[in-house]
């Protein structure tokens, strides 16, 4: 070893090694000498990572020549000026490192090769900290965490990042770390083929995870290479497949007449694999949304205009729980709608959703908070039943509580925007029912919803009739704008406040932006000398400045 590989070895870190091993590899064609020249640098990492030399040195290569933590065996070779030939006499090495989850193999859809390598983000982390890595152990989980595996793992396949192979192996290497669990051990008596005891975990995780007992072809589709569904797609509607014949699996029935294109678990089948889960109680818990809980909603002076303030007032009145008590009880007598629904509409940052805060504050309640990004779901119909299933909770919400809280559609613009006059994709047909369940939802709401929305221009007007309340949040006022600066950093003087008022006209949620920068500014060189100019420099940073195009043409 030359001096300045000794050196390098001397101060090692995983990054040095990784750096090292990539030098000496160029035109090296992964010869015996260059393993010898980098047997140093490959045993400190097996040392760390716990793996051996020649595990190494492909790991080390993987992380030097991935892009996007993406590579691919000829994107190597040529990075290496190697043969495609020579590299894969150590393929076997590679195929190693991803059994001990180092790697994934994937298939991006913007690559052309077919096959490249992933490194996970934990290794690359640990590569970065030099830190030794600590594979997670996946042994003796109970089974509803095995389940959670089994998502993660359908969730990587859906998006690319697991070959069909590599998501197999993985769902394999679970069931081996628990042997122990009831379904891991009735699943395995059954001897099924590898590719039929795979189909099986399916269908058991669309019941576990998604809570859909009926099973259409499509929503498992998207594990499988297109042959390979086909197949397995052609076989399910010729009663031909295994599942089928072992009565592990059997078509739904709709009215009593059967569905040949459905199939769900039979009742035997659920109670031998999935009697160690209460998938209600499981999916109860997994299906409640966000509460934020009166007591620890902050008080925070809002400033408006005086008709948008009179409406607020107006709403926070009216849902004082006395008073809604008795109006409710009154509309429900004269045969009225007896839910109060209310939208809050206007430009980003002029406080609509801090005015749904504040009202709760006022008023007692506590706020369930929908999140769309957890109703929206890839298994098909499952966005529909979220969504239903986020009433259903409300409704329990309701009878638990003695003070009904608000129902938070925030930045509901998705789901309340103009449909789609032809729904001929899935997504537009699923945006449709979603819409129509809402639509109905509202009709017969017995409590307190509102949604906010930033566009109101694209509103769907079906929508209109059925929100009691609707309150226009326009941007501030020069006066409520020289309130808000003063409120938000009361340093201000009053010739201040009104220099930035006048020069910006920035909402409520800018000026506190800004004024959060000015506060960090402050922590981290103390105060300003003078802090209007410090304040006028940061809004207009604030400002994000778009060149206008010129039109072409005449």
């Amino acid at each position: 070893m030359n001096a300045e590989n000794q050196k390098s070895a001397e101060q090692m870190d995983l990054l040095t090694a990784v750096e090292n091993i990539d030098n000496l590899a160029a035109k090296s064609e992964l010869n015996d000498e260059f393993f010898d020249k980098v047997a140093p640098f490959a045993d400190y990492i097996s040392e760390m990572m716990g793996i051996n030399s020649e595990q190494s040195v492909m790991l080390a290569l993987l992380i030097s020549h991935s892009d996007d933590n993406c590579v691919s065996m000829k994107e190597l070779s040529n990075s290496l000026d190697c043969s495609t030939a020579r590299l894969l006499r150590y393929t076997n090495y590679i195929d190693d490192l991803e059994k001990l989850g180092f790697i994934v193999q994937t298939r991006p859809r913007y690559r052309e090769a077919r096959n490249y390598y992933r490194i996970q983000p934990e290794i690359i982390n640990a590569f970065k900290r030099n830190e030794k890595y600590v594979p997670r152990n996946l042994s003796g989980l109970t089974c509803s965490e095995l389940f959670d595996e089994f998502d993660l793992i359908f969730q990587m396949r859906n998006d690319d990042e697991l070959t069909y192979d590599s998501a197999v192996e993985r769902i394999q290497h679970l069931l081996d770390c628990n042997k122990n669990l009831q379904f891991v051990s009735k699943l395995r008596s059954y001897e099924l083929k590898p590719e039929d005891e795979i189909l099986l975990i399916l269908f058991a995780s669309l019941l576990v995870i998604k809570n859909n007992e009926k099973v259409v072809c499509h929503d498992f589709a998207f594990f499988y290479e297109r042959i390979k569904f086909n197949n397995i797609k052609s076989a399910l509607q010729r009663d031909a497949h295994p599942l089928l014949n072992r009565k592990l699996i059997e078509y739904t029935t709709t009215d009593g007449f059967i569905n040949a294109d459905a199939y769900c678990l039979t009742r035997q089948t659920k109670d031998e694999l999935l009697s160690e889960i209460n998938i209600a109680r499981r999916n109860a818990r997994k299906g409640r949304n966000d509460v934020i809980k009166t007591e620890e909603i902050a008080a925070k002076n809002l400033f408006f205009s005086d008709k948008v303030s009179r409406k607020v007032d107006e709403l926070a009145s009216l849902l004082e729980n006395s008073q809604y008590e008795q109006i409710r009880k009154r509309l429900e007598d004269e045969k009225f709608r007896c839910g109060f629904a209310c939208l809050f509409y206007g430009a980003p940052g002029t406080g609509k959703t801090e005015t749904v805060l504040q009202l709760a504050r006022r008023t007692g309640r506590d706020i369930m908070q929908v999140n769309m990004a957890k109703i929206k779901s890839m298994w098909v119909g499952e966005s529909e039943k979220n969504l239903k299933r986020v009433f259903d909770d409300y409704r329990e919400k309701v009878k638990e509580c003695d003070v009904a809280p608000i129902l938070l559609f925030n930045e509901a613009d998705a789901i309340i925007g103009k449909r789609s006059e032809n729904s001929e994709h899935s997504v537009d047909k699923m945006y449709h029912t979603m819409q129509n369940i809402l639509l109905q939802e509202m009709e017969t709401l017995d409590g307190i919803m509102i949604a906010t929305t930033n566009l109101a221009q694209s509103f769907d007007r079906a929508f209109e009739r059925r929100f009691l309340y609707k309150i226009k949040f326009d941007k501030p006022t020069l006066e409520a704008r020289m309130s808000i600066w003063r409120e938000m950093i009361p340093a201000l003087t009053e010739d201040e406040a009104r220099t930035l008022a006048g020069k910006y006209e920035f909402s409520g949620g800018q000026i506190e932006n800004i004024a959060r920068r000015h506060a960090i500014g402050k922590i981290l060189h103390g105060d300003a000398e003078n802090i209007l100019n410090e304040l006028l420099s940061i809004c207009d940073d604030e400002k994000i400045e778009t060149k206008e195009k010129k039109a072409i043409g005449f």
